[in-house]
């Protein structure tokens, strides 16, 4: 398909790019490329303007985009870590994501300008675009996409896939059961040639984010405080669990809650991507007391070793009806007698909280014991954690750069022509 220009879409003159948007962050880049360019943080930091800008200053600072008339009530709205992780006076952090898809269009449009101005730097009319999305998306958001896309950016080509479709693509797959284990949710959805069977799909709230909540729980039970990492100025050496000798910054006052909400909750899934592991069996104190201990030193210079704990901590991953395991059975049980097989013989998993040591294992181990022994079980996962974690994004950029795949694309020439029924059609 060729563009207004009689250029190729999709060829090596034009990148087109790919957008993953999750609860955790947003991964974009450019399609053929095995990474994503940035991987931002899915939360915008809005605050009042704490500077007015010099006549010769016209253009802000890159992460930082500027909305409102008055200079009186003027809104910036903050972008990315280098910007949201600096403790400003009434900066307020809002999320766009709710329950697997964009909720707030006005935070979701200062990222995309964000995406074009800073980490794509070419005007946003060059590139067709591919999305992925969530099984569950609703009618209204994917049109509303659709729209922004064709409509405020101008984009030559626009198309919408499954996130758990790509996962599969992503693990040489075209049929699977892919099990993503995200920030805010785990889930299981069927994939056949193709297709994602949304009728059969499930999903349970646990994930990343429940981690890191149990960990603050936990800590907090050990009476170990947690301080926020930009309120310390210096720290002392001191012994294992002696307390913490340290000197606290001066902060700007009027810091808000919201904020040092968010970078707590930083700190914690720092905590846990560093000391959490999943033990090959359910939890026993004896078993998990004989594996290695692993140590973490905490923002304030408090410093000890976790043992059993760590193994405890991730057992809220493995409920009963909310794990994985589970999940996955109830999606193969509601797939057709002739699919499963196919199913069961390619679990694929991926998502961030698949990264966590021992997971995988425990998953293999776990439906094992559940899949139905006529079947044979074979599951799959990207050998590095960066692949297990873009997953999604990884089969965007493998899909938007094959040949046969550029027929596929919406052109802005069909959608003006047809309008938004046009993604019914070409995106099921």
């Amino acid at each position: 398909m060729s563009g207004p220009n009689g250029m190729l879409y999709g060829g090596d003159e034009i990148g087109a790019l790919v957008f993953d948007p999750g609860h955790h962050s947003l991964r974009v880049g450019y399609a053929q490329e095995d990474t994503p360019k940035a991987d931002i943080p899915a939360v915008v930091g809005v605050g009042p303007a704490t500077h007015v800008p010099e006549p010769e200053e016209k253009v802000p600072d890159g992460n930082v985009t500027q909305s409102g008339t008055k200079a009186g009530n003027e809104l910036r709205h903050y972008i990315d870590v280098t910007e949201l992780h600096v403790p400003r006076t009434g900066m307020e952090v809002h999320t766009y994501m709710k329950d697997g898809q964009v909720d707030n269009w006005d935070l979701f449009e200062k990222m995309l300008d964000y995406c074009y101005a800073k980490v794509i730097r070419s005007p946003s009319e060059h590139h067709p675009a591919l999305f992925t999305e969530a099984v569950w998306t609703t009618r209204p958001a994917r049109e509303k996409l659709a729209e922004l896309l064709f409509e405020k950016y101008q984009a030559p080509a626009f198309f919408l896939v499954k996130s758990a479709v790509l996962a599969a693509f992503a693990n040489g797959k075209s049929t699977a059961l892919v099990v993503d284990a995200g920030a805010s949710q785990t889930s299981a959805v069927p994939v056949i040639d193709g297709y994602a069977l949304v009728n059969a799909a499930v999903r349970s709230p646990v994930g990343g984010d429940h981690l890191a909540a149990q960990a603050k729980h936990m800590l907090t039970n050990m009476h170990i405080q947690m301080l926020p990492i930009y309120s310390i100025q210096s720290k002392e050496v001191i012994r294992e669990r002696e307390r913490g000798r340290y000197t606290l910054k001066t902060l700007p006052a009027g810091l808000t809650h919201s904020w040092q909400q968010y970078m707590l909750r930083r700190q914690y899934e720092d905590f846990c991507h560093c000391v959490a592991q999943v033990s090959e069996s359910p939890y026993e104190e004896r078993q998990a007391a004989a594996a290695p201990m692993s140590h973490y030193e905490f923002p304030g210079g408090y410093h000890q070793d976790f043992g059993p704990e760590r193994f405890k901590l991730t057992e809220c991953l493995f409920e009963q009806t909310l794990g994985a395991p589970h999940l996955a059975c109830a999606a193969a049980a509601g797939c057709d007698a002739d699919a499963r097989p196919a199913l069961w013989g390619s679990v694929v998993a991926c998502g961030g909280v698949a990264n966590s040591p021992g997971w995988l294992d425990r998953l293999a181990k776990e439906l094992a014991a559940r899949a139905p022994s006529s079947h044979r079980l074979k599951s799959h996962a990207a050998p590095s954690p960066t692949e297990r974690r873009f997953a999604a994004w990884i089969g965007g950029s493998i899909l938007a750069s094959i040949g046969s795949f550029q027929q596929m694309w919406i052109s802005s020439q069909e959608y003006d022509e047809g309008g938004k029924g046009q993604l019914e059609r070409k995106c099921p």
